[in-house]
């Protein structure tokens, strides 16, 4: 479940437009913006290896970050998109939205896969697909969950596991109202092709 929240260290950045932006860059910063809550948007800069650390961390669209920028109260906010270098993959441009704790936001949640080793199938040699790694949830901004967890014991070869199979978080729902398939396990490659060759015979 969710932790303490992180914080994300960024300055106020002077000037807005291109200009201002290429000065930011050339100074070692990548630009930002901070915009909602019924505020005026924020123009920030961060430092560049800064970012790209927080970045190579992993999950940073799925983190609620305590933006602290000196001389401003801090704000709970949440990435809504980084813009790249359409060459470099390197970040150009990073955009936040300020939110309050008991809001309802829509994150891209990580799946992770638990009891191996009691799964019938899995033991079998049946094998694993992952059709959704992460899936969508709609969940309460100061609660964000790290993961939602798929619990693989009894599960056998030929099982399909539904977004309802899953215990979800307190407060977290699917974004779609449909039971969509998150993995299933398969039958091993050589039992597959006895069955086929069953099935000819």
């Amino acid at each position: 479940m969710a932790g303490q929240i992180p914080d994300l260290i960024a300055k106020v950045r002077t000037g807005t437009g291109k200009g201002a932006a290429r000065q930011a860059r050339r100074e070692g910063n990548v630009p930002g913006i901070v915009y909602g809550d019924g505020k005026e948007p924020q123009a920030i800069n961060l430092d560049y290896y800064y970012l790209l650390k927080r970045l190579k961390a992993g999950r940073f669209l799925q983190t609620l970050f305590n933006l602290k920028v000196e001389g401003q109260p801090d704000a709970h906010v949440i990435c809504r998109g980084v813009q790249r270098d359409v060459v470099k993959d390197l970040p150009t441009h990073v955009d936040f939205m300020r939110i309050h704790d008991e809001s309802r936001i829509n994150l891209f949640i990580h799946v992770t896969f638990e009891n191996h080793e009691k799964s019938p199938g899995l033991k079998r040699g049946g094998a694993l697909t992952i059709v959704r790694p992460e899936v969508e949830l709609e969940v309460m901004a100061g609660d964000i969950p790290d993961h939602i967890t798929v619990d693989l014991a009894g599960r056998d070869i030929g099982d399909v596991i539904h977004i309802n199979d899953v215990v979800l978080p307190n407060g977290a729902k699917p974004t779609v109202a449909r039971n969509f398939v998150i993995a299933n396990i398969g039958a091993p490659t050589g039992l597959m092709a006895a069955s086929e060759e069953a099935a000819e015979a």
